[in-house]
């Protein structure tokens, strides 16, 4: 086992970096398009809502490995129009088609976690900003997307560690990802120990980034840790009076 992690541990480690990379790109991108569009998903209007209810139920109800054929296979079918629209470069390219169907699969689902933060705000602070003569702008800003970030903060991290773990899939249209990498190692070796290290290489991946995020949650949520401590030392202080125990 060891003198295949020790002949192959670049490889391994440049499949790491591809699939980091299509990883943190996509989630970005994702996270960049979700927020317009889960704003527009709690809108009154049809017209805003009803495209994008239609495109996250797509994507959130088709498997990853079918919408990334559909893009890289099914582009070739309208080579001709692509052409035409200098658009070819792109979709013949299989990374490009990889993070394109990352970036659409990761948007449906962190729409949906969005919609479920926005929805979460207590309608009260709203009430607040409003009495105090904040533009629906300043709300936003200011009330409803802090509070509905911090609430969407740990799913929004498991869909991002779903996605890296379900980058594997761009290893069949010839990317050499972790996976890619290990396919094409047990081709020369026919050694079965080496999905075994790509499984730890995703586990240790995966432990990295939960330990990151963890981090940055703790530092969304410190103000109210901060209130809850008092409160706390308070609740227990009166327990021990009622108690008849002195401080």
């Amino acid at each position: 086992m060891m003198d295949i992690l020790m002949r192959f541990s670049g490889q391994l480690l440049a499949g790491a970096g591809l699939t980091l990379q299509l990883t943190a790109i996509a989630a970005l991108l994702a996270c960049a398009l979700a927020l317009p569009l889960a704003i527009a998903r709690c809108s009154e209007r049809g017209l805003l809502r009803w495209p994008i209810r239609l495109f996250v139920s797509f994507f959130r109800g088709t498997p990853l490995l079918a919408q990334l054929f559909l893009v890289y296979y099914g582009s070739g079918q309208f080579r001709a129009e692509l052409s035409q629209l200098g658009l070819w470069w792109f979709f013949r390219d299989p990374y490009y088609c990889a993070l394109l169907t990352f970036v659409l699969n990761s948007t449906a689902y962190q729409v949906e976690i969005l919609r479920g933060g926005l929805r979460a705000v207590p309608y009260g602070q709203i009430e607040a900003g409003v009495a105090m003569g904040l533009s629906r702008f300043n709300q936003y800003r200011t009330i409803i997307l802090p509070n509905a970030y911090r609430i969407a903060f740990p799913a929004l991290g498991n869909e991002i560690i779903l996605l890296l773990k379900g980058s594997a899939v761009v290893s069949v249209i010839t990317l050499f990802d972790v996976m890619g990498q290990t396919r094409r190692i047990f081709s020369q070796t026919f050694d079965l120990s080496v999905y075994l290290w790509a499984a730890l290489l995703y586990l240790l991946m995966t432990s990295a980034f939960v330990w990151l995020w963890h981090r940055l949650e703790l530092g969304l949520t410190r103000h109210q840790r901060a209130r809850q401590a008092p409160s706390t030392a308070t609740s227990l202080a009166s327990k021990r009076v009622s108690a008849g125990v002195s401080p």
